[in-house]
């Protein structure tokens, strides 16, 4: 593999060689099924921290280009994810370097002038441009604040739910917030706080990993899956992700708190559990060597991803506020963004009105 990274480029190291690795993997050089060299050997041939290629190889797993397989490593996934129109796009790639060339232009030129013209700006790609998260919990808040800040180049204000009123209320900036965050529990409540601070609200949802998904559609048909989480939240955005998933072989799925008593029934009367990493050794006291145990700590929805980058790519990152939002459809509420995983809203959270948006 043609490997580089420049430490003094302004684009992360992380972003290169996430973006470098995609391309080795779509172009062949990895071909399917076959291990990627360690994260070790990785870090060696680059001379980089093992802790930045990890990151990468995570972003790598998140969209589809890899798996991980106990004990033999990190493989290239044997069916790998389209990126739109791949032919014209490796054309267009190739046609802008060589015009940039015969300008006298370096990739790092391109790539910023790239970010500069879609409006992020060099000051947003080192987290000039802050987004306010608001959940009900610190473990919430840790989450959802570590996966932003590792797939958009931003500055997460993390605020308890409680706090916001508190919050928003004291002087600041104007445009201090690009957007708002938080998750679907919360985001009526979110919307009625910010109302009138010109502050554009999303709503993420937090899916299971597609390895997790993979897992669990290797288990025999008619399969009663059960979801373990610290909070009611995180667990019932876990069983929706796999419900939607609709997995032919999984008859049930139902999640329950990590308390004692209610994990104890939930043990009896599935075949499989998927829990998070800080509820896996109290899930593995009580089960037994027969049903599988599966730790997944979640992925934030990359449509909603997506969405909020657009947003980002409106604020210019010099503290004004974001682009007005196109006018608002019949019905819909112009300042609010809706985000679900598979084809509907979690039960219970779908309104008239609202946007729903399938990854």
């Amino acid at each position: 593999m043609r490997l580089r990274v420049d430490a003094h480029s302004p684009i992360p190291i992380r972003w290169q060689l996430t973006e470098q690795l995609k391309h080795v993997i779509e172009g062949g050089g990895v071909v399917r099924d076959h291990a990627l060299p360690s994260i070790r050997e990785l870090a060696g041939f680059l001379g980089i921290n093992p802790n930045t290629v990890a990151r990468a190889i995570e972003d790598l797993k998140r969209s589809g280009y890899v798996e991980a397989r106990r004990g033999k490593g990190v493989f290239v996934a044997p069916t790998r994810p389209t990126r739109p129109f791949p032919t014209l796009r490796a054309a267009f790639l190739k046609d802008a370097v060589i015009r940039a060339a015969a300008l006298g232009m370096t990739p790092d030129d391109v790539a910023m002038g790239v970010l500069s013209v879609a409006g992020v700006g060099l000051a947003a790609v080192r987290g000039a441009v802050a987004v306010l998260l608001v959940e009900c919990s610190p473990p919430e808040l840790d989450f959802f604040g570590r996966e932003l800040e590792a797939q958009l180049p931003v500055r997460v204000d993390k605020v308890l739910l409680r706090d916001v009123a508190t919050v928003v209320r004291r002087p600041a900036p104007a445009g201090q917030w690009a957007a708002a965050v938080t998750s679907f529990a919360h985001l009526p409540e979110v919307e009625r706080l910010l109302a009138g601070k010109g502050v554009p609200v999303i709503a993420l949802l937090a899916e299971a990993h597609l390895e997790t998904l993979h897992r669990l559609a290797q288990l025999p048909a008619g399969t009663r899956v059960g979801v373990v989480a610290s909070a009611v939240e995180t667990g019932h955005s876990l069983e929706h992700s796999i419900a939607s998933a609709a997995l032919p072989n999984i008859a049930r799925v139902e999640t329950c708190p990590a308390e004692r008593t209610a994990l104890g029934r939930l043990v009896r009367r599935v075949d499989a559990i998927v829990c998070s990493t800080s509820t896996a050794a109290r899930v593995r006291g009580l089960v037994g060597p027969t049903v599988p145990v599966i730790v997944d700590d979640r992925a934030l929805n990359q449509r909603a991803i997506q969405m909020l980058g657009a947003i980002l790519g409106e604020h210019d990152g010099d503290g004004g506020p974001p682009a007005p939002p196109p006018p608002a459809r019949r019905g819909r509420s112009p300042r609010l963004i809706r985000a679900v995983s598979g084809n509907g809203a979690p039960p219970g959270r779908r309104r008239k009105g609202s946007q729903a948006v399938a990854p």
